[in-house]
């Protein structure tokens, strides 16, 4: 997930949380604000009944009963508010005035109500005031409150990440400018492009300055690498062809024996090996140093054949049955030569660890666009951790065979050259595959 994404997500949920915490606490404060409405209302009328109290209107509520436990009540006809007077006993130290809230049923309807308890003395007999208001419209507006919320906060969510998205796509312009142009071309410092990145931002120019630095150093290490790989061809290889030659030479000699002709034979032997570790090693640090071009069109069919015809003594003489099952025409930009010793190398690999009689299936097509050439063999397979180890200098599957344990080194660093990625997978016994992947280009049939 890029940056900007990233900052505009931690941003979303900043808000979100800010706003889950308003969600909770507004309509609480809605609520005291009410409820004190509420309360005074509640007080004004205690103190309109309080004013016009009087025997009179203390006998309309209890002129049919003496009875000191009997409760007296009238109700406002949509159950909205009522008062209640009662009898009760003196309670020293009682607060006169108590706010509750309560569900009380009315006629059979119950309904929460803010009820206002007030108890007071007359005439040396102590009542109990209750005057009650419906919280239903209390209770519809806070849900009304929390939905509305909800929905202009959701509308601001959505239009501040939108805002945040391309605000941050803004500042954080020059730093993606700065990965295409320079950072991108780390492995290829002769085309490294120096121009200062133009930003605002103080931080983004310093970047660009010391990534200009750095690659001034780095361009510097390449350039003696591949004067040491000269110097290396040149020291070594020489040497070598010159011994190859006055070893060729001592064996012309008639009056050698054939002990010593074996003996200079081994020598050439060993003289040719160590030439070709030399020039496989050469080789591999030419590819990382991207000393190649890589602007060719690449024939996958002409290679397997010409491949298959330069290995079919190989090929004949182990006994296996080669299978080309190429199917597609694709193409593909890269250097002819190392995709020929790509393919090359995985081949006769396939023919080295093969089993008497047994076959290599050449084969393509595409995994969700992208082409891919697959080399599948019933040779002596591999665990997990030779599969791991195999793209190592100097690895080899089994000690029973020949070779330096380059060719698959070489192999991957041509494929990390073009870009294409190499999956294994093997069975002990049963085989092993080698599968190319290359990058997703369009389809050509």
């Amino acid at each position: 997930m890029k940056i900007k994404h990233q900052l505009a997500i931690f941003n979303a949920l900043t808000r979100l949380l800010v706003i889950l915490i308003l969600w909770l606490m507004l309509p609480i404060l809605v609520e005291n604000v009410v409820y004190r409405h509420i309360n005074n209302g509640l007080l004004e009328k205690k103190q309109k009944f309080i004013d016009h109290l009087d025997r009179n209107e203390i006998n309309d509520f209890i002129e049919n009963s003496d009875d000191s436990t009997e409760t007296y009540s009238q109700f406002s006809t949509l159950h909205s508010e009522f008062l209640v007077l009662s009898k009760s006993p003196i309670k020293p130290h009682q607060k006169k005035v108590i706010f509750t809230n309560e569900y009380r049923i009315i006629e059979g309807e119950e309904n929460e109500y803010r009820i206002l308890q007030y108890h007071f003395v007359y005439e040396n007999q102590a009542y109990q005031l209750e005057i009650g208001s419906s919280l239903g419209e209390v209770n519809d507006l806070t849900f009304i409150i929390r939905f509305f919320i909800i929905i202009v906060f959701v509308v601001i969510l959505f239009i501040t990440f939108l805002a945040d998205t391309f605000y941050i796509e803004y500042l954080l312009k020059p730093f993606y400018k700065i990965i295409d142009t320079k950072i991108r071309r780390v492995n290829e410092p002769e085309a490294f492009d120096h121009t200062p990145i133009k930003a605002r931002s103080r931080d983004f120019r310093e970047l660009d300055s010391v990534l200009n630095q750095m690659m001034d150093r780095i361009a510097e290490l390449f350039k003696k690498e591949k004067q040491f790989i000269s110097n290396v061809s040149h020291e070594l290889l020489t040497p070598i062809a010159l011994l190859k030659n006055k070893f060729e030479n001592l064996l012309q000699n008639d009056s050698l024996d054939d002990n010593a002709f074996d003996k200079i034979a081994g020598s050439l032997r060993t003289l040719d090996m160590l030439k070709k570790i030399i020039n496989n090693l050469l080789l591999i640090s030419r590819i990382e140093n991207n000393q190649y071009a890589a602007n060719e069109d690449v024939n996958f069919h002409e290679i397997i054949t010409n491949l298959q015809e330069d290995l079919q003594d190989r090929i004949d003489d182990r006994e296996i049955q080669f299978l080309n099952q190429m199917q597609h025409d694709f193409n593909f930009k890269g250097n002819k030569t190392l995709i020929h010793i790509l393919i090359y190398n995985l081949v006769t690999n396939a023919i080295k660890y093969n089993k008497p009689n047994g076959s290599i299936i050449v084969a393509d097509g595409f995994v969700e666009n992208n082409y891919f050439i697959s080399i599948t063999d019933s040779g002596i397979g591999m665990n997990a951790s030779q599969i791991q180890n195999i793209f190592n200098r100097f690895a080899r599957i089994s000690s029973d065979q020949d070779g330096q344990g380059l060719g698959l080194a070489i192999a991957d660093s041509i494929a990390s050259f073009h870009h294409i990625e190499i999956k294994v997978t093997s069975v002990i016994n049963e085989g092993a595959s080698f599968m190319l992947l290359f990058p997703e280009v369009s389809k050509t049939q």
